[in-house]
């Protein structure tokens, strides 16, 4: 097996198009202990640059094939023992480069119950069955089979007989890893998932009405489509069926009797083929293949759910600002809470504007003492439940403070945070309640900063998140939080435990001890204080230091500079004769330097480059500007939109089938990936992430079924589908933060925008 081991670097470079050596490094240092972040960053040298992407790639093709050479070694021993483990055999079995063939070999000495097959192997039926697979006709079968009668064994009959002899060679046939292959293929190509509704469920499974009778190639289903059949499947609404076209029914037959070499087999063996097909080969393929399409969809939406969860964490902050944040409500009043520029809460309170209290005039007095006493710059406004309406009081209150600027926030997975633990921590003495709207408030700050608390599931912004492997979801999940968190850097004298805890090297023990020392001892004074925090030691330091920020006394440690690195800085500076306050932010200077004068056996170019940058703009955000989409005054529900009206929104969620969009009336409305561009879109995150402020033209609107259709394409015709084919409408989800939780089960109807979004969650 270390043949296999050495081999790993070879097979997966090419699965990340780089070189041996440089997966050879990558994998030593994950052995080691770094982590994604830290190689991508600091170990350039190491790994020729290998990307976050690509050691993300790397790290779970590892793990795969780490766990395949272990399963090989299982069921080599496991024939070996069976006394069964040929030379051939073992060169099959090291040879295979997938799970898949892995398991198809080892199927006949598998250990399984006492089968039919094996009852007949212990009567002595098996020479029988060997002497009946052959391609060419046998005269007398019973003549022949009389022969294996045994009444000890309960074969008192011929039919037994020969019906144990054929139990043999079906399971033969049906354990051939060659022919499990190609028919594996085949009807993955051609074969086709049809659905129909289950006898008395009409009514009950109406939403699934579009797939009462449907069928489609099985390798055709996008993702969102596949898990909706599944769950109406699931639900017991749905049967689901994998079918050959008609013209193709006997094609297996043919690949069953050509893998074998049977090119004439006489008739009981014809026979025993089809069985072999019908009652075996087709309904464990059939079974598989549609577990499948399973997993491929759920890796789709994963891939689309962490995408978004990406752009949702690294939107624009609004930086140190005072902010009032507004958890809108009807009945239960708009809670308000103040935060300062470092997210300190400052005060809370709750005001009735809307009905049945309508205490417009009330709420304002309050807002403008809140405004004196504490400045803020921004309000920030849930958009949740009465948000249009909690916007007009605000825009009221702007006009008396021309100053103040009013933002509409997702407040996806604030009640989550609210109801936390962390939440309860940070606020014992506060209500839940209130708890939103400080979250609603910290979240225009910095998003990541406080995204991070809430579990990634909650904050809504994927595809049936709650029908996938939720452990495949989770690691995805976490990867991303912890690429986004590193990539911005944390300061470590203000952030929370649970944004600490995302950096490289630090987990929640080590991330508490941080807080707990900074609370003890006061702010940290550069980087190397972190040093006699508690259970960080120098492995820990080394991961972690280069995105840990502090604003201390070296003016290097706000950089993403690592205090490794730092004598390269000192070099520069001792070449250059200026010091380091020069030098920082020197932009026309740092561009006359060159990386190569710099370097030494422990840094390269790579890492001098990426030095030059940091000092050229130190503690730099990658984050875009932030900017905020304005919504129409006169547009605040539903029924006010008309179409042909052009809005401003914001990208809430993307899907594969396009994009949804908050225009303001507490419906997304959905923009097909067909009216996206003026061009083909093969993905629709070419042209639009979450977060983007987009241009959208009203196409149709359904106020009844609460749908809305937009495009992107103001040429376009209003009262026609994105495709121009049917009229109809684009159903709007509601507020992501609860349609995206749930499952919208409904199936493809004759309208694109009504196809796409008939796949999605709530």
């Amino acid at each position: 097996m270390q043949a296999h081991q050495k081999a790993l670097p070879t097979i997966i470079a090419q699965d990340i198009n780089a070189s041996a050596s440089q997966v050879e490094s990558a994998i030593k240092l994950l052995d080691e202990g770094a982590t994604v972040p830290f190689i991508a960053r600091y170990r350039k040298e190491a790994t020729g640059g290998l990307d976050d992407t690509q050691l993300r790639l790397l790290e779970e093709r590892l793990s795969y094939l780490r766990e395949l050479n272990e399963r090989r070694i299982t069921i080599l021993k496991s024939i070996a023992e069976q006394e069964k483990l040929t030379d051939a055999l073992r060169a099959q079995i090291n040879g295979v480069t997938t799970k898949t063939e892995l398991e198809d070999l080892y199927l006949p000495y598998r250990p399984k119950r006492r089968t039919r097959a094996q009852i007949a192997i212990e009567a002595g039926i098996e020479p029988l069955a060997d002497l009946l697979f052959v391609d060419q006709p046998i005269d007398n079968i019973e003549a022949l089979a009389t022969q294996y009668l045994n009444p000890e064994m309960q074969f008192n009959e011929v039919k037994e007989v020969l019906d144990g002899a054929r139990f043999i060679l079906i399971e033969r046939i049906s354990e051939n890893a060659l022919l499990l292959g190609k028919l594996r293929q085949y009807l993955w190509d051609f074969a086709e998932i049809h659905s129909t509704v289950q006898e008395g469920k009409e009514e009950a499974g109406s939403n699934y009405k579009d797939y009462f009778q449907f069928q489609e190639k099985i390798h055709k289903i996008p993702s969102h489509r596949a898990l909706a059949l599944l769950r109406g499947r699931n639900e017991d609404i749905l049967s689901l069926e994998l079918k050959l076209p008609e013209e193709l029914l006997d094609a297996p037959l043919e690949m069953i009797r050509s893998t074998l070499g049977l090119n004439n087999p006489h008739d009981w063996l014809k026979d025993t083929i089809r069985l072999s097909w019908r009652a075996k080969l087709n309904l464990s393929l059939s079974l598989e293949l549609i577990n499948q399409l399973k997993e491929a969809a759920e890796t789709e939406a994963i891939k689309v759910f962490a995408r978004n969860l990406k752009d949702l964490l690294l939107a624009s902050p609004a930086g140190e600002k005072t902010i009032l944040g507004i958890d809108p409500g009807i009945r239960t009043g708009c809670k308000i809470a103040v935060v300062d520029r470092t997210g300190k809460l400052l005060d809370t309170t709750t005001i009735y504007p809307h009905q049945p209290r309508n205490e417009w005039d009330k709420s304002l007095h309050t807002l403008a003492q809140l405004v004196d006493k504490y400045q803020p710059e921004l309000v920030s406004i849930g958009n949740g439940t009465a948000s249009r309406e909690t916007d007009k009081l605000v825009a009221d209150l702007c006009k008396q403070y021309p100053k103040l600027n009013r933002v509409v926030t997702s407040e996806a997975g604030a009640s989550v945070y609210s109801a936390s633990a962390l939440a309860a921590k940070e606020f014992p003495e506060l209500d839940v309640s209130l708890r939103g709207a400080v979250s609603i408030a910290r979240r225009l700050q910095d998003p990541l900063a406080e995204l991070v608390k809430i579990e990634p599931k909650a904050i809504g912004v994927g595809q049936y998140q709650h029908d996938v492997n939720q452990v495949q979801l989770g690691k995805m999940l976490e990867a991303v939080v912890e690429d986004c968190v590193n990539a911005v850097g944390v300061d470590a004298n203000t952030a929370s435990s649970a944004l600490l805890a995302q950096v490289s090297g630090l987990n929640a023990t080590t991330a508490q001890n941080i807080v707990d020392y900074r609370d003890e001892n006061g702010a940290f004074a550069n980087r190397n204080a972190l040093k006699k925090v508690p259970r960080l030691g120098p492995k820990t330091f080394e991961q972690a230091a280069g995105f840990l920020r502090i604003r201390g006394d070296n003016p290097l440690d706000i950089s993403a500079v690592h205090p490794e690195a730092y004598p390269v800085v000192e070099r520069i500076l001792q070449k250059t004769g200026k010091p380091l306050s020069e030098i920082m932010g020197n932009s026309a200077f740092i561009k006359t330097l060159k990386p190569q004068d710099y370097t030494c056996e422990q840094f390269g170019i790579p890492t001098v480059k990426d030095i030059l940058d940091e000092l050229e703009k130190p503690g730099r955000d990658p984050r875009p500007e932030f900017i905020t989409a304005t919504f129409r005054e006169d547009v605040a529900e539903i029924e006010d939109l008309k179409p042909g009206m052009q809005l401003e929104g914001v990208v809430t969620n993307v899907a594969n089938f396009g994009a949804f969009v908050d225009i303001g009336v507490h419906q997304d409305g959905l923009v097909h990936i067909s009216a996206l561009a003026d061009r083909f879109v093969k993905d629709p995150y070419e042209v639009v992430k979450v977060g983007d402020i987009v241009k959208v033209k009203v196409l149709e609107v359904d106020v009844p079924r609460r749908r809305i259709a937009l495009t992107m394409r103001m040429n376009d015709a209003v009262g026609e589908s994105a495709t121009g084919g049917n009229k109809g409408f684009a159903p709007a989800s509601q507020k992501q933060k609860r349609s995206m939780n749930q499952t919208q089960n409904s199936a493809p109807s004759n309208n694109p925008f009504a196809d796409a979004l008939k796949g999605l969650k709530k």
